[in-house]
């Protein structure tokens, strides 16, 4: 009889996350700033010196989400923030690869993400209203990263993202890739302000 294959991961600080069962007692925020910020957008397929990581891209939705709705209680801000915080341990699959390989990536994706919401004391799905805007937010952080430095122009993103919303000159400025150790610590002093309160 042949052994079931390994479904989890050791991290850096240690501990082993099972992908498949995945425990909250396994989840460390440092093990996911770290990993998110050393996984690429698009493929790595950007502009710059530095890959613009899934770090950054977090930090920017929260920040976009926090623009287009001000009002947000910090814990909506911290599920925005969190939103692909499973690709510190699958990566970040471009959305055709995803439609291709289809609901087994999804509902790991999904049972990862729960089991990070409690870890932090968050409800395990976000409600449907906060999903659609941090959809919202995610969709003009795709349009601003397709055209600043994925190489798409205008009017292709326009056609696959939408009109984006004006942001401030402040969020414009988080698209310049930095590199792997200030995307971690960026991300990590995004979630310490979010989770104090």
């Amino acid at each position: 009889m042949q052994a079931a294959p390994r479904a989890w991961q050791r991290m850096l600080s240690g501990r082993r996350l099972d992908i498949l069962d995945p425990s909250p007692l396994d989840v460390e925020i440092e093990d996911i700033a770290h990993g998110l910020a050393r996984v690429a957008r698009w493929n790595g397929q950007t502009s710059g010196e530095h890959i613009f990581s899934v770090a950054q891209h977090s930090v920017l939705v929260e920040a976009i989400n926090a623009h287009l709705e001000p009002g947000l209680p910090k814990p909506w801000r911290l599920m925005a923030l969190l939103h692909d915080a499973p690709e510190y341990v699958i990566g970040d699959i471009i959305s055709p690869v995803k439609a291709a390989v289809g609901e087994n990536y999804k509902s790991v994706e999904k049972r990862l993400l729960a089991t990070i919401h409690i870890r932090f004391g968050l409800p395990p799905e976000a409600p449907s209203l906060l999903q659609k805007k941090i959809k919202r937010a995610d969709t003009v952080a795709a349009f601003l990263e397709a055209t600043y430095l994925a190489g798409f122009a205008r009017e292709e993103a326009l056609r696959i993202f939408g009109r984006p919303e004006p942001l401030p000159r402040a969020v414009l400025d988080m698209l310049i890739p930095i590199s792997a150790g200030e995307a971690q610590a960026h991300f990590r002093r995004r979630f310490d302000a979010l989770l104090d309160g």
